[in-house]
């Protein structure tokens, strides 16, 4: 059997949204990852409040042996689960990440930047508005973009392209069930 490869007659960088209070917003943009790494496409992937517990993910993508990085630049989720860290620390991590996502826009060197949990940390007041809309409103226009989080805000969902909202219908937690590897982190 042929595989057919598809090439778009224009390229085109997208702007994609993962919302929702369901769970797999991160999974599906690892899922980009994926598929971009089978193209051979660069891709980054900014952790706005991940980092202070260990994801199967920091060491899957380092075994796909892809163009795939992966940076971890929170603290956790800010205000929840017992999260040790002040807000301010929380906000100096989320400026620091906006940062590094205009670098990684600047140096031409990626075809998708994945701004994971960017939508919550603008919930939180972590990063501002005018922040995000700037990284939208500013990135190079073959690079696509990820934005994935709960609370996605209005504006940003505007400036979209695709937006996915991903809905809760059932999640072991409720039962009680503590997160399992490879599932839930």
């Amino acid at each position: 059997m042929e595989i057919t490869r598809l090439s778009p007659t224009v390229r085109r960088g997208l702007v994609v949204v993962i919302t929702g209070y369901g769970k797999g917003k991160t999974t599906a943009a690892l899922g980009i990852a994926v598929r971009a790494c089978g193209h051979n496409m660069s891709v980054s992937i900014i952790q706005f409040m991940k980092g202070d517990l260990y994801a199967g993910e920091w060491d899957g993508v380092k075994k796909m042996g892809c163009q795939i990085e992966l940076i971890p630049t929170g603290k956790g989720f800010c205000g929840i689960q017992g999260n040790p860290y002040p807000f301010k620390e929380h906000r100096s991590n989320a400026q620091e990440a906006i940062q590094l996502a205009h670098q990684k826009m600047a140096s031409g060197q990626i075809d998708i930047l994945i701004l994971d949990e960017i939508n919550n940390a603008l919930h939180l007041h972590l990063v501002d508005l005018e922040q995000v809309l700037e990284i939208i409103q500013h990135k190079p226009p073959l690079m696509h973009l990820v934005l994935t989080g709960r609370d996605a805000h209005p504006q940003v969902i505007e400036l979209a392209d695709t937006v996915s909202e991903i809905k809760e219908v059932k999640h072991a937690y409720r039962k009680e069930i503590e997160p399992q590897p490879g599932i839930d982190y």
